[in-house]
C-alpha cells in the first residue's frame, strides 16, 4: 500500500527563486506538450503518446530543471489525456485538458527512486538543481520512499514523500459500526456517538468576504493585488487545515475503535446540485472523511464498506416500517412499533445492518 508524508520546508530567498523557476518551466512544458498533442490531432489526425514526446525532450531548452522532473510533466499530460478518453468512452462529461495559466501550476515531482534526485540528510532536503533546503520533519518516514513532490501553497512550501508499505494482514471483524454523515453533526454512529461538525466556512465567512472585497478593489497587475492574493490564500489555507484536522481525528477514532466501518455510498456530485445545501456539503467534506477512514482502516488491518443509501432514513431500524421523512423532521417516530429516536441514529443502525449483511454474504 502507498502512504504519503507531508512536511513543511523553509527555502531561502535564492532557493525560492529557483523553486519558482522550476514551476514556471514545468508549466511551460506542460502547455507546450498539450499544444503539440492538440495540433497533431487537428492537422494530421493522429495522436502523440508519452514516448513520442519523451524522444523530443532532450532537444528542448529547459535549463535549471532536473531531467526526471520534466519527464514527470510529460506523464501528467499523458495522464490527463487518458482520463479524458476514459470519460469519453463512458459517456461522461469529457472535460478536455486545459492549458495551465500563471499561478495554476503549483507542484513538481522527483519521480525516480528516492536518493537520486532528492534525499533527506538530517534537517535538510537535498533537491537536484536547487540545493539543500531546511525541512521540519516532525515524524519518521516508514517504508520505502518512491517519489518526492514539492508543492507551493500561497507563500508556503511543503514536501510530500510517497512511500510504499507492505499490505497489512486483514483481521476478522470483531467490532463494526454504521456511520451516517450529515451537516448538523459531521457523523452519527450506530452506537449513538456523535462527531461534531466544525463548520469552518461559517466561522471564517466574514474574513473571506472582507478579503475578497479588498482583492476586488486592487488594480489588476499591481503588487498590492499580489499581496492581497497571498492574504486570501492564507485564509483559505487556514480553513483547509482546520477541516482536515477534524477529519483526520474523526477517521483515526473510527479506524482505531472498529474493525468494520460502514458508510453510505452517496452520490455527492448529484447532492451538491441542490444550491441550498451545496456549500454545507462541500464544507463537511464527506468524501474526504470516507477516503481518510479507508486508508487508515486498511493500514490497521480493518475494512470500510459502502452500502446502498436507499431508505436508510425512512426505514424503522426495529420493525422495518418505511415512512416518508422530510429533511426538516429530525426525530424518527415509527407509527407501527412506536419507537422514537434521532433520525440520524436510526439511519446509522440501518446502515450497519445492511453493511454487515452484505459482508457476511460476500464472505460466504
Amino acid at each position: 500500500m502507498r502512504k504519503t508524508y507531508q512536511f513543511r520546508i523553509y527555502p531561502t530567498r535564492k532557493q525560492t527563486i529557483k523553486l519558482l523557476h522550476v514551476l514556471a518551466m514545468c508549466r511551460h512544458l506542460y502547455n507546450d506538450m498539450l499544444h503539440d498533442r492538440k495540433t497533431a490531432y487537428e492537422d494530421c489526425n493522429c495522436g502523440l503518446s508519452y514516448y513520442d514526446q519523451q524522444r523530443w525532450l532532450p532537444f528542448a531548452d529547459y535549463q535549471g530543471v532536473y531531467g526526471h522532473v520534466l519527464q514527470d510533466v510529460l506523464k501528467r499530460v499523458d495522464k490527463a489525456f487518458k482520463a479524458f478518453f476514459r470519460r469519453v468512452k463512458s459517456w461522461e462529461e469529457p472535460g478536455y485538458p486545459r492549458f495551465k495559466g500563471y499561478g495554476r501550476y503549483d507542484s513538481f515531482t522527483y519521480p525516480d527512486v528516492y536518493g537520486h534526485g532528492s534525499k533527506l540528510e538530517g534537517a535538510k532536503l537535498i533537491l537536484s538543481k536547487i540545493g539543500a533546503i531546511r525541512i521540519f520533519q516532525h515524524r519518521e518516514l516508514e517504508g520505502k520512499v518512491k517519489t518526492c513532490t514539492i508543492k507551493r501553497d500561497g507563500d508556503q512550501w511543503c514536501a510530500s514523500f510517497s512511500v510504499e508499505l507492505p499490505d497489512a494482514e486483514p483481521v476478522v471483524p470483531q467490532t463494526s459500526v454504521g456511520v451516517d454523515v450529515g451537516i448538523t453533526t459531521l457523523a452519527t454512529l450506530s452506537d449513538g456517538t456523535e462527531i461534531g461538525n466544525p463548520k469552518t466556512l461559517d466561522k471564517y465567512d466574514s474574513k473571506l468576504r472582507r478579503a475578497h472585497r479588498h482583492l476586488s478593489r486592487k488594480k489588476k497587475g499591481s503588487s498590492n493585488r499580489d499581496k492581497q492574493k497571498v492574504v486570501l490564500s492564507g485564509i483559505y489555507r487556514k480553513v483547509r487545515n482546520i477541516r482536515k484536522d477534524c477529519l483526520h481525528k474523526a477517521s483515526r477514532t473510527l479506524s482505531d475503535t472498529y474493525d468494520l466501518i460502514i458508510f453510505e455510498d452517496l452520490q455527492i456530485q448529484n447532492m451538491v446540485k441542490n444550491h441550498h445545501l451545496a456549500r454545507s456539503i462541500h464544507d463537511a467534506s464527506w468524501g474526504m472523511l470516507i477516503s481518510l477512514t479507508t486508508y487508515k482502516a486498511e493500514y490497521a488491518g480493518g475494512a470500510v464498506k459502502l452500502v446502498n443509501p436507499r431508505n436508510t432514513s425512512k426505514e424503522c431500524c426495529i420493525c422495518g416500517n418505511i415512512q416518508e421523512m422530510p429533511l426538516s423532521q429530525r426525530t424518527y417516530t415509527c407509527p407501527s412499533c412506536g419507537s422514537v429516536m434521532d433520525r440520524d441514529h436510526n439511519a446509522a443502525i440501518n446502515i450497519k445492518k445492511g453493511g454487515c449483511l452484505e459482508w457476511q454474504q460476500w464472505k460466504l
